[in-house]
């Protein structure tokens, strides 16, 4: 990075806010003066030059990193992004979801079998009358759903703050906007679900790789990343830890209550202010009972849970729980945006919770996800090719070449989600992410043969 560059930002910056800077920033680089590729400052260096504050050149930094006008490059510092990355456009999630629906078997989409969502038309022609509501000034969640999530968490925890946002993703995004900086260090699972990594991206900060077994995320993988770090000062405390604590995507792998208490114990003594994050995204169709951080580290874990793959996508809902000082910005922030989600939805889910029929219907869901995920796993396995399939409904298959293989698997019309976009670092060999949701029993036998050919006989790709 040219000296020059961080004294001609500086100039072009008279308002010394962080909003001046992100103007000033924009200006340049609109007019050409700031090329697509060119190295930006750093953030001491340029607060240093403008005579003002690091966190707030950090706030400019971060802005200009969410309209795409800025790329960040973790410790290599952050450039101006070019055309194509100014687009927006979320990469890992589009290379997952750029091909769904265009196969005949198409296993590449994580989402729900319809067939399997309880009877929500049942449930919404017995609804007389809607929530009794004055309007904008109401709780953003409806009391009987609260109460309904807070019995659901009972045995875990007692959250001091729930509130419903549009979906687990919106919960993450949000939450992670509220609580990360630019260049925060973030622990991730690795492999972990795309759209964590393209958010993370957006927002300017780091993915630090933990490695995940069975169990999840492993405590001396977590030890490793919090004590790793270059030159002769201690690492930086990571910001957030993201995780996914039961039907892991892509793996299965499912938390224990002894692996939870593990955890919490490492972070406590290495990392006693990061915020935990956890992403319960099977919710009710989980094998897994509930389980938590929250448990041990109650005053800065998060929990989200999804409604929308046990009782349905178009239902856009996600409980967030959490302390107060975590949970609070948030739904204040919203409040300048949709401020609740929609209380109908909120009811007709509430409702859904308390009917017996749908109650019956995720039961049985939960019963025939596994038997599918089952099956493709003791077909691989018999063809030697051993997965974990713990729970949910995706299976992380290792292949020799994972452009081959979904080639392979496209002559035959199925389709399949490649496994390097859920990577934050390469782990071992190529991966294919196989959804099982819709995958009938009897057809996991012709699955597996098309899989065989270009699979790994390296085992399930899980390291400790």
């Amino acid at each position: 990075m040219d000296e020059k560059t961080t004294v001609r930002i500086a100039q072009a910056a008279e308002n010394r806010s962080a909003a001046g800077i992100a103007a000033a920033v924009s200006r340049l680089i609109k007019s050409g003066e700031l090329a697509a590729g060119s190295r930006l400052p750093t953030v001491r260096a340029l607060a240093r030059e403008l005579g003002t504050s690091p966190t707030t050149v950090n706030e400019a930094w971060r802005s200009l990193v969410r309209i795409g006008a800025v790329r960040t490059n973790g410790r290599n510092g952050s450039f101006v992004a070019d055309a194509h990355h100014r687009a927006g456009w979320p990469s890992r999630f589009w290379r997952i979801a750029g091909t769904a629906g265009e196969f005949a078997l198409d296993l590449s989409a994580g989402v729900p079998d319809p067939a399997l969502l309880p009877p929500m038309h049942e449930v919404l022609a017995g609804i007389r009358r809607g929530p009794q509501l004055s309007g904008y000034l109401d709780p953003p969640v409806l009391p009987a759903l609260e109460r309904i999530i807070r019995r659901s968490w009972q045995d875990v925890w007692d959250p001091e703050c729930v509130t419903v946002v549009d979906g687990s993703l919106d919960a993450v995004d949000r939450v992670l906007t509220s609580v990360l900086r630019l260049g925060d260090r973030v622990l991730v699972e690795n492999p972990t679900f795309p759209p964590f990594l393209d958010l993370l991206e957006l927002i300017g900060a780091r993915p630090v790789p933990v490695g995940i077994d069975a169990e999840g995320m492993c405590p001396r993988a977590l030890r490793a990343a919090l004590d790793s770090g270059a030159g002769p000062l201690p690492p930086e405390e990571p910001a957030v830890l993201l995780l996914q604590p039961r039907a892991h995507n892509p793996t299965g792998a499912s938390m224990s209550h002894a692996r939870a208490l593990e955890l919490a114990s490492v972070l406590r003594s290495a990392a006693p202010s990061c915020t935990v994050v956890e992403d319960d995204h099977v919710g009710d169709i989980a094998v897994a009972g509930p389980v938590s951080l929250a448990m041990h580290l109650p005053h800065r874990t998060v929990t989200i849970r999804s409604f929308s793959k046990s009782h349905g996508p178009d239902l856009r809902l996600a409980a967030v729980a959490g302390p107060a000082e975590l949970i609070e910005p948030v739904i204040a922030r919203r409040n300048l945006g949709p401020a609740w989600s929609s209380r109908l939805l909120q009811q007709l889910l509430a409702d859904m919770l308390a009917d017996a029929r749908c109650v019956r219907a995720v039961a049985r869901a939960r019963e025939v996800y596994i038997d599918r995920r089952q099956a493709l796993a003791c077909a691989l396995a018999d063809r030697g090719i051993p997965v974990l399939a713990r729970d949910g409904f995706n299976v992380w298959v290792p292949v020799e070449h994972e452009r081959d293989a979904l080639v392979l698997l496209a002559t035959q019309g199925i389709g399949a989600a490649p496994g390097r976009p859920f990577l934050v670092a390469p782990e071992g060999g190529d991966h294919l992410r196989i959804t099982t949701a819709a995958l009938r029993v009897e057809g996991a036998e012709e699955v597996a043969d098309a899989l065989v050919a270009s699979a790994s006989r390296r085992g399930g790709g899980l390291h400790r």
